[in-house]
């Protein structure tokens, strides 16, 4: 991998092609990044780029991260996200990242927060099924129902699909293609949905798995 972005989600809309085909696409702010610090492998024992994106107050940074961006010659930004490229020879302190590194027909892998649901039972966080509506089972209908027998192994066991947190966590869409890209802009259009909220951060990066 030696592409890669962060962005924010705007939401989806939809585009035709030549053709007519309707394409559903997802609209993403991509960039500009900035690169914050620059990893090797004989200083740091890997190599990796350091992305900053978004500007915001500067009573909003620490100290400790008003140093390090000082140190890039950048202002107050409130992401970063560090990436392992194959390549870093081409990246330096303070150096910006467009979405025109990408292009139309780029096989990527896209990463967000998932919108957070809060504490859910089985049937909206695992899909079961619910309890009969009738033969004595009420009151409630959407329940658990058994979670294992009673003498053996007398214990509920592990991975057992239970109510609990739902959402805010990370997820990965693999092989998504580029449909459009306008670096004036810093617009990304990619084919299909993609994880998170409407405003939320995502990672793009150059497909790892690519099946094209």
């Amino acid at each position: 991998m030696n592409k890669a972005i962060l962005g924010k989600k705007l939401g989806m809309t939809q585009i035709f092609s030549d053709d007519g085909t309707v394409i559903p696409v997802t609209v993403l702010e991509a960039g500009p990044c900035f690169v914050s610090q620059v990893k090797t492998d004989e200083k740091d024992g890997y190599s990796a780029v350091q992305f900053a994106f978004s500007d915001t107050k500067e009573k909003l940074v620490t100290k400790p991260v008003e140093g390090h961006l000082k140190a890039a010659g950048l202002g107050a930004k409130k992401y970063f996200k560090e990436f392992r490229l194959s390549d870093v020879s081409s990246y330096t302190s303070g150096k910006e990242v467009k979405c025109d590194i990408f292009k139309t027909g780029d096989i990527v892998d896209v990463s967000g927060l998932t919108r957070g649901r809060g504490f859910t039972g089985t049937i909206q966080r695992w899909n079961t099924r619910r309890l009969k509506m009738s033969h004595g089972t009420g009151p409630v209908h959407r329940t658990v129902g058994s979670t294992g027998a009673n003498s053996t192994p007398s214990r509920v066991l592990k991975n057992k699909k239970m109510p609990g947190q739902y959402g805010h966590e990370k997820v990965t869409i693999q092989n998504l293609e580029v449909v459009r890209v306008d670096a004036e802009k810093n617009i990304m259009l990619i084919r299909g949905s993609v994880p998170g909220p409407k405003g939320g951060l995502v990672a793009v990066r150059q497909a790892v798995k690519s099946a094209k």
